[in-house]
């Protein structure tokens, strides 16, 4: 079971990768209830929870009352709700309990880039007019240094690129742009053993995606990896130059974005 200060712990990390969430505390005890007052409960997209109230009923009612929320509202809200105990749980007990819901929707289109290179940089400068929200990954402060800045473009420097898949939020745009081949491969092969994303792309050529899916299936990848992720990217227009090649990838994004209603 966990903690009040765990539940808060995870809604930080929620908040800073964007997710939406309902945090639900169980604010007032009265009459025959034997919940505890101040028990904290955390609900996500994905259905997962974290926390409890302490089950039963109450916790029941709390559960699909932050489903409701996470699925029909996209503004940020807090509610103070009371439920009488036999009347509105129908439950044979006196009694109430006043419970409180944050909800917390989901930040801007999520779009997470690894690599900070010229590619990243143009394309950054194009995200940042849009309603999104941006994390770039490298290992270079430097390049990281130069992105243009805004309040929805996240630089992280990391050790390893690989690593930060896990903080990838769920239903991110992803593309790997970063140094090369030998770069790309390890985050490409992580995101594909643990993780699905609706978008999911690596710059390069045919030859390099080729390679790729060889060097993956030798790694012990199966399925379709024609299909799994897409090898060039971006819109079959413009030339060659970084700003033109961020152009087709944020053209071919929006599409992809607008195919599923995003």
């Amino acid at each position: 079971m966990s903690s009040p200060v765990a539940v808060l712990r995870s809604l930080q990390r929620l908040h800073a990768r964007g997710e939406a969430f309902v945090c639900v505390t169980l604010a007032r005890v009265c009459g025959e209830c034997s919940l505890e007052a101040g028990a904290k409960m955390l609900m996500t997209t994905t259905g997962s929870t974290e926390g409890t109230l302490g089950g039963g009923p109450v916790e029941e009612a709390a559960l699909a009352h932050g489903r409701q929320l996470l699925e029909q509202s996209r503004t940020r809200s807090c509610q103070v709700v009371t439920w009488k105990i036999r009347d509105d749980l129908n439950l044979d007990q006196n009694g109430e309990v006043t419970l409180v819901f944050e909800h917390e929707p989901s930040a801007g289109w999520p779009i997470v880039l690894f690599g900070a290179g010229h590619v990243s940089q143009a394309l950054v400068r194009l995200l940042a007019s849009l309603h999104c929200e941006v994390t770039v990954y490298d290992t270079r402060p430097e390049m990281l240094a130069r992105l243009a800045h805004a309040h929805h473009i996240h630089p992280r420097k990391v050790k390893v690129l690989a690593e930060a898949v896990r903080d990838i939020p769920q239903g991110a745009f992803v593309a790997l742009m970063t140094q090369g081949h030998r770069t790309d491969k390890p985050v490409l092969e992580e995101i594909l053993k643990t993780r699905s994303f609706p978008y999911l792309g690596v710059i390069g050529s045919a030859s390099k995606a080729a390679v790729l899916r060889r060097e993956l299936r030798e790694a012990g990848l199966s399925g379709d990896l024609k299909t799994a992720f897409r090898c060039p990217i971006g819109l079959p227009l413009g030339n060659d130059t970084p700003e033109e090649i961020a152009i087709s990838i944020a053209a071919e994004m929006l599409q992809v974005r607008d195919e599923i209603k995003l």
